[in-house]
């Protein structure tokens, strides 16, 4: 069984920084891709930064410049260090990996249950 569990969400005022991370664990086997994504309310989930599967980052034009994505491949965690935080960043936000458990031969994607961030004006 894997798990993937996000933490370090919480209230911070407009322009100030938050860190989060998404650690994978379980009967794992390989990890590929990994992501955060962020969903405020009534919106869609959209995509905040990722890793794809050969490694090059996307980030959201919104956040460019002020979120780093990074990743402990030997600790199956990412990261995500949010700067100059605005309050339309206030959201929950979720993890996803693309993970390969060891009785398997292709990766499957999963999802953490989310961490609330809000950004206070």
């Amino acid at each position: 069984q894997v798990q993937v569990v996000e933490s370090g969400g919480g209230l911070v005022q407009a322009g100030g920084s938050l860190r989060l991370s998404c650690a994978a664990s379980g009967n794992i086997f390989s990890v590929n891709a990994m992501g955060w994504y962020r969903q405020a309310p009534g919106k869609q989930r959209e995509l905040v930064a990722a890793f794809t599967s050969s490694g090059r980052t996307n980030y959201a034009d919104s956040v460019k410049g002020r979120f780093t994505i990074s990743r402990d491949n030997a600790k199956n965690t990412v990261y995500l260090q949010m700067n100059s935080l605005k309050p339309e960043d206030t959201a929950v936000y979720y993890c996803n990996a693309q993970i390969r458990t060891s009785d398997k031969y292709y990766y499957t994607l999963y999802w953490g249950q989310g961490t609330q961030v809000t950004v206070s004006s």
